[in-house]
Formats: structure tokens, C-alpha cells, sequence
């Protein structure tokens, strides 16, 4: 995603993304292709012919990884995922051998953009759908890409795949889709990047308004919609997945943790340990990305240590309290591929297996 500057909070250029003085405005223009289930289409649906790039660390990227697994799209639309930072240019391959994407033959997701429009002026951003052919990026636009997962792409999801987004609740969803990006998914960037005491100050107020409007909704639901999961809960969801471990400090959004809601906690942590949703999630490489690359808030690049974060893993009770089942009369996916898989390293279990240190040499 794109900023005035060019920049991109979790996608863009390194280290400029506070404006001093004003408030952080997000350029939201995007490539605006769509793949669609028609032969008569610019970029038809075709099983094996584009790939996504998205990298873990990245909340709108996240998005991606958590609806194609899901839905049961592996097989059909292959994933490549750059490593946590990036360069001025664009974000690297670097977690891959050779630090080449092994189907594009790239080292960065930018020379895709490069092949298509040699001059693109925008931010070089993730996630983006490649055409594999042709080696160029057809779109970027994350808002529209998950919905096209679930409608344009339904004749490849795998039996017993969840409805993400059903015709019936679309009056109802696409009003919270919208209040969910503006007061939460770009609201905890809006505080982190703002250029003024009083940018700041308006910012985290609008936040945590809506935080605790989300929170009172919670209260008689057990999922934003209803009994089952929904696109609204994906979106939700990667950004509460870094509220504590980077959101709370590095972007000042700190009135309270999301430990501190119980509704929202418990319904985070209800996600987080269904199959899709927390196993998409590397610890290690959201707190890398934000430390690391956002220089101008954090010069020193120092990445803490905490939080502690096996806390993730703990008892919900809102299936007991509210009934119903994520996925509904459907079933759950089955477990990450290996190239899904995350480092088990960087995942709450390793928090819950962690031995702390106690250091006596400077004492």
C-alpha cells in the first residue's frame, strides 16, 4: 500500500514515512486489474498461471496467505514471500536460495512491476499477483484480491471451503470492511506515522474509539458476523495479530493492549487457533519488518524482545460461550504445505517453549 511520498507502510521505501507536521494520508491507488472467471477476460482465471507475492510480515499481504490457504488455492495460484525488510528499491527474494524467487526467476518483486511498466511512478508494493508468462505484476489491489478469491476463483476451492464472502451479508460487510480499514488497519499507521503532537493525538483517539466499538459488538457474537468467519474477520485479524507485539509500542498506540479488551482478546485468540489464521503468523518477521525498515521512528533499528507472546494459546471460551463453528457445515484446511509453513522458531508455541534467561555477568 502506497503513500503520499511514495512510500508504503509495509511495502514500500525504507525509512521515510513520517511527513513532519501532517497527518499520514495513504495513497490508495493501485493497479486495478482484475483476474476473472471469464475466457473473454484481460487476465483470465487459470490454474497455474499467476503468483502471488506476498510477503509474512505484512498485515495486507497476510491477508492474502490466510484467504488462498482457506479457501484451498494452493494448488492453483503459487506463492512466492520475500523476507521481512527491504531496500529503497523494493523487497527481495532473500529467504529463497540463491535469494531468487524460484518461479519468476526474480530477485525482487519490483522487476515484475519494471515488466509490465517500465516507468511504474508508485510505491512497489505487496501482495501482487504475477502473470507467470509474461513475468509482470497485474495487480496490486489487496482490497479487491481476496474478494476475487472467493468469488472469481470459486471453482477451484477445495470442498468444504468457507463462504467469505456470501451475497446475503454484503450490505452488512462492506460498511464494516470500510470502517475496519479506515479506523483500524490504516488507524494504528495514522498514529504511527503522524507528523504532529496534534495528528498523533487525533489519531489514537479515532483508534481506540474504534476499538471499543468492535469490542461492544464482540460482546454478543462470537465472530464480526455472526457464528462463521468472513472476509471482515481476515481483515480484522493482522492487524490485532501485531497489536502488541509492535502496534502498542512502535506506533504509540498504547491506551491499552488488545490483551486488555476482553472481547477483542478472546476473539483474536479464537482466530489465531483456527486452522488459516494463526499458523500464517511470524512473530519473528512483523517485528523485523517494523523496527528494521521504519528508520525515521526507530533510527537505532534496535527490534525488542518482547512482548511475551504465548498468550496467543491460551483458552478462548467463546465457543463455549456463543456456540457455532468457524467454518461453519464446511471443514477446516488441511495443514500448511511445506513451503507455507512458518518457522516454528518465530510462532507463539516457541514463546510457551521459551526457557527465560537470567544473565548474572553484569550483576
Amino acid at each position: 500500500m502506497t503513500e503520499t511520498n511514495r512510500t508504503a507502510p509495509g511495502e514500500g521505501l525504507k525509512g521515510n514515512y513520517v511527513t513532519s507536521g501532517q497527518d499520514f494520508n495513504r495513497d490508495t491507488n493501485y493497479i486495478e486489474d482484475r483476474i476473472l472467471n471469464s475466457p473473454d477476460a484481460q487476465w483470465p482465471v487459470e490454474p497455474g498461471r499467476y503468483h502471488l507475492v506476498a510477503a509474512r510480515a505484512c498485515p495486507w499481504a497476510n491477508r492474502t496467505l490466510i484467504v488462498r490457504r482457506l479457501l484451498g488455492l494452493e494448488d492453483v495460484i503459487s506463492v512466492g514471500m520475500p523476507g521481512p525488510t527491504h531496500d529503497v528499491n523494493s523487497w527481495t527474494f532473500d529467504l529463497d536460495e540463491g535469494g531468487v524467487d524460484p518461479v519468476l526467476g526474480y530477485e525482487r518483486i519490483q522487476q515484475a512491476y519494471f515488466a509490465r511498466f517500465p516507468d511504474y511512478p508508485r510505491g512497489i508494493t505487496v501482495p501482487a499477483m504475477v502473470d507467470i508468462p509474461s513475468g509482470g505484476v497485474v495487480t496490486n489491489d489487496y482490497a479487491q484480491m481476496t474478494l476475487d478469491f472467493s468469488s472469481e476463483w470459486k471453482e477451484y476451492h477445495r470442498a468444504g471451503a468457507p463462504d467469505l464472502y456470501p451475497e446475503h451479508l454484503r450490505a452488512e460487510m462492506d460498511p464494516l470492511i470500510k470502517y475496519i480499514f479506515t479506523e483500524v488497519n490504516n488507524g494504528v499507521y495514522r498514529c504511527g506515522f503522524a507528523g504532529s503532537q496534534d495528528a498523533y493525538d487525533k489519531a489514537f483517539v479515532r483508534l481506540f474509539n474504534a476499538l471499543d466499538t468492535l469490542e461492544a459488538r464482540l460482546e454478543t457474537r462470537r465472530f464480526l458476523m455472526g457464528e462463521e468467519i468472513t472476509e471482515v474477520d481476515v481483515r480484522l485479524f493482522t492487524t490485532l495479530a501485531r497489536f502488541d507485539a509492535v502496534y502498542y509500542s512502535h506506533f504509540k498506540c498504547n491506551r491499552q493492549r488488545l490483551a486488555d479488551f476482553p472481547n477483542l482478546w478472546a476473539y483474536a485468540r479464537d482466530l489465531f487457533q483456527t486452522p488459516g489464521f494463526g499458523d500464517t503468523i511470524d512473530f519473528a518477521q512483523i517485528k523485523a519488518h517494523y523496527y528494521v525498515v521504519h528508520t525515521d521512528i526507530n533510527p537505532t533499528q534496535i527490534v525488542p524482545t518482547g512482548p511475551d507472546l504465548s498468550g496467543w494459546l491460551t483458552p478462548h471460551g467463546r465457543d463455549e460461550r456463543f456456540g457455532g463453528s468457524p467454518f461453519g457445515d464446511g471443514t477446516a484446511p488441511a495443514a500448511p504445505r511445506p513451503h507455507d509453513t512458518v518457522d516454528p522458531t518465530h510462532t507463539a508455541a516457541a514463546w510457551a517453549d521459551r526457557e527465560p534467561e537470567i544473565r548474572t555477568d553484569f550483576v
